[in-house]
């Protein structure tokens, strides 16, 4: 996991990382060229530092501007400690606060939750809190808008940023596709993002920062572990598992859990309704 760890602490800072850039190739004569894909510019706006761990501020696809702002991070960053396997909390009154950051890094203020609508580390890694404040009025006092959690599942290959508000940083690199089955110490997850081996080293602090699609801007995933020495599914160490029960391992791969998976337990309110036929998320 990439929660930030006293152990941790004796690391040397990072500097703020450059914002994304794409450049198109240049088409030769008669040489046929792909469509460039279209590209979002990824900064650290709407980027949220926890004390330990990153976040963003989120919103559903059907949500309005009315609404109570969303924060999502990684489960393993709650604040009462990382849910053991097969726990899945649900409402549970927080007073969690964060510091929003703008574009290029910085402190905009603080934003304060009074509700952790949805958090586990079982099958996925994902907290989800209601704050005090709605988009309108972050965007009224701080010209905040929200990033929009995609309802799709991504797509191999895709480029993907990870920006860390914990770190003022941003990992860039393209989806290796998806592992089955990731296992981390007591905990499993499926389907889970895979990071290109080169551009998205990510570290501690960086946990729960946003897996954003480069070509939409879309939220499609929640940063939340790399292997860091090379065991086999001991913590902060985790392993794939094969479809014949076998593990592997790969020093430097990190990994991420999908958030589509929040948009399909939403019902008419835009509340998470874990009843919902199709709903993706575990239940209690």
């Amino acid at each position: 996991m990439l929660k930030r760890t006293a152990a941790m602490l004796a690391a040397a800072a990072v500097t703020i990382a450059t914002a994304l850039t794409l450049t198109a190739g240049t088409a030769t004569a008669g040489t046929a060229t792909a469509t460039p894909r279209p590209h979002v510019n990824v900064t650290l706006a709407s980027t949220i530092a926890l004390d330990d761990c990153s976040a963003s501020l989120v919103r559903y696809p059907t949500s309005q501007d009315t609404d109570q702002a969303l924060m999502l991070t990684a489960g393993h960053c709650f604040e009462g400690g990382m849910p053991s396997a097969g726990q899945v909390l649900q409402n549970v009154a927080s007073s969690r606060s964060g510091t929003l950051l703008d574009a290029n890094g910085n402190q905009l203020g603080t934003v304060q939750a009074d509700k952790l609508l949805y958090a586990t580390m079982t099958n996925t890694d994902i907290a989800i809190y209601e704050l005090t404040d709605t988009y309108t009025s972050l965007n009224s006092e701080y010209g905040a808008t929200a990033l929009t959690i995609s309802a799709s599942h991504p797509t191999s290959g895709d480029t993907i940023a990870i920006p860390s508000a914990y770190w003022d940083r941003t990992w860039s690199c393209n989806l290796n596709g998806f592992a089955g089955t990731v296992e981390e110490d007591q905990w499993t997850w499926h389907d889970s993002l895979r990071y290109g081996l080169s551009g998205c080293s990510v570290i501690g602090g960086s946990s729960g920062s946003p897996v954003v699609d480069t070509s939409t801007g879309d939220v499609i995933g929640v940063n939340n572990t790399i292997n860091e020495d090379g065991q086999m599914c001991t913590l902060d160490n985790p392993c794939e598992v094969n479809p014949d029960g076998t593990t592997t391992e790969t020093k430097g791969q990190g990994y991420g859990q999908e958030t589509y998976w929040i948009t399909t337990c939403l019902n008419s309110s835009n509340a998470i309704d874990l009843t919902i036929s199709g709903c993706m998320l575990p239940k209690p």
